[in-house]
């Protein structure tokens, strides 16, 4: 959308916006948003959060004020702890890593969370239907997502023996991902190798190991610290030349193979839904936790002919998008 568009869009949609936020621009309540992507991998998310933010009738700078923070491990935390200090109504995370950030500092300020993989298993809520706590919204991927992940990979090179799976383990959901693909693997005698990485030194470790081993290829995780080092994992898994699949469309977009994984920027429009919800006064703890019902599958042809693979028709025929 060119900028003078996107500019008239956001007047028109402030101006037919409900009377409510009219009523209530004495009142302003404040949301903080606290994510583990970068800047410009928010933008468009922020974008699509506070659009729908407006249709439901809040303004910023009139009864609505958002503040972000963005980080990854100690900084994550960090930046948490500051913004449960501006007294926010109502806290926006992303990742297991950014709900557990808040919830270590508080069990009270709500919580709408995206991109938790299975939280009734990390005890983060009492159960999908009924939260419970202060915490409340739209969980990541089911373990099991990590079969579709490694049939992918082997659909799109079939020459595949040996998979690296890049896994930060102190994310409490990289275990048991890890494992379903291990599982996976021995059924289809492919290798599985979980690489724990920290940082940037072992992911470069890890795929540099990863590439000397016949018929090699890569799984990502979803994890603050894979996305914060998105654009480092694209380019080694390449200079390997090492068939790669990913969860989000960020890493596609900069060059990665296949990214099969959630619509983020609808689910940050879901988001919205709820923290109006709790704005109006529901509570986390009576609104069910939803879990995904679409995934999209992308492909980069540019990086497939890349590598030297032909990628089957099938496959290209489902793909949701093609960059080419």
């Amino acid at each position: 959308m060119r900028r003078r568009e996107f500019i008239t869009f956001i007047v028109s949609a402030v101006a037919s916006a409900p009377s409510m936020a009219r009523a209530q621009q004495n009142t302003v309540r404040a949301v903080g948003v606290l994510a583990t992507f970068s800047e410009g991998e928010m933008r468009p998310l922020l974008a699509t959060f506070r659009l729908r933010m407006i249709e439901l009738g809040w303004i910023e700078g009139r009864n609505l004020s958002i503040e972000t923070r963005l980080g990854a491990g100690a900084r994550l935390a960090a930046e948490a702890e500051s913004l449960l200090s501006r007294n926010p109504d109502v806290m926006l995370t992303m990742g297991t890593d950014g709900l557990t950030a808040v919830l270590e500092h508080s069990r009270i300020v709500p919580v709408v969370f995206v991109l938790v993989s299975d939280p009734v298993s990390q005890h983060l809520v009492a159960s999908l239907a009924k939260p419970g706590g202060n915490a409340t919204g739209f969980t990541n991927f089911e373990f099991s997502i990590g079969t579709k992940w490694l049939e992918l990979l082997k659909e799109i090179s079939p020459s595949l023996s040996h998979v690296t799976v890049i896994a930060n383990l102190a994310n409490p959901s990289a275990k048991p991902l890890a494992h379903v693909i291990e599982e996976t693997g021995r059924a289809i005698a492919v290798t599985i190798s979980t690489a724990s990485v920290h940082g940037p030194d072992d992911i470069q470790a890890a795929i540099s190991t990863g590439a000397h081993q016949p018929g090699g290829g890569i799984i990502v995780l979803p994890d603050g610290l894979a996305v914060a080092h998105s654009g480092l994992i694209v380019e080694l898994a390449e200079r390997n030349h090492l068939p790669a699949v990913y969860p989000f469309r960020t890493f596609c977009q900069q060059g990665g193979l296949l990214t099969y994984g959630l619509d983020v920027s609808q689910i940050y429009r879901q988001a919205a839904d709820y923290v109006d919800r709790i704005l109006r006064g529901e509570k986390p703890a009576d609104l069910p936790v939803q879990a995904p019902t679409m995934f999209e599958l992308v492909i980069n042809l540019r990086t497939a002919k890349a590598l030297g693979l032909s990628v089957p028709q099938a496959l290209l025929s489902t793909a949701d998008e093609v960059i080419e």
